[in-house]
């Protein structure tokens, strides 16, 4: 059984192992292979390391018999998208543990917070080749948004990323005290 909890600073190889690992399965076929294949963990630790340690917002992981097996990271909308004002910016679960209800969970665990810390909505930006995320996104009450994003790869290539809008209120219905 797994539990959601808040990060710290000793869970950062578990984050970074499930953002390379869920990066490599997820995107295979969407993100160029070369991309995939120089992800590394301790690149990605340095950055989480970062981001717990700014406290700028916060990170959720999912824990199962002591491993790190999925982590959302939340806080204040970052592109100016009008009517939001709060983003998931992350949200990894690894394959193996993906269908059990662990993303929900860690959707609505950021929620809350997000909602404790006074705000109203939230966005969660996804890559638009990524259909079983969206497929995720959707079937949890999110509303496709006009605006995108891009992604950059370098010079002139990027992928696009579409934002799905939510109510956080919605979200988390039952957990509003």
């Amino acid at each position: 059984m797994y539990c959601i909890r808040r990060a710290v600073e000793a869970d950062i190889e578990g984050i970074a192992r499930v953002h390379v690992d869920t990066w490599r399965t997820a995107y295979t076929g969407i993100m160029p292979a070369e991309r995939l294949a120089n992800l590394s963990y301790e690149r990605s630790s340095g950055q989480w390391l970062h981001s717990i340690r700014s406290g700028r917002g916060f990170i959720d992981v999912a824990e199962e018999a002591g491993e790190i097996v999925g982590f959302a990271s939340s806080g204040a909308e970052r592109n100016h998208v009008t009517g939001y004002d709060s983003e998931v910016y992350a949200l990894y679960v690894l394959a193996a543990y993906q269908g059990q209800g662990i993303g929900r969970e860690l959707v609505r665990s950021a929620a809350k917070e997000l909602w404790d810390r006074g705000y109203q909505t939230m966005l969660i930006w996804v890559l638009e080749d990524n259909t079983s995320a969206r497929h995720f996104y959707e079937k949890m009450g999110g509303v496709l948004i006009e605006d995108k994003l891009y992604y950059p790869l370098g010079g002139d290539t990027h992928l696009v990323e579409v934002g799905y809008g939510y109510q956080i209120s919605e979200l988390i219905g039952d957990k509003i005290p």
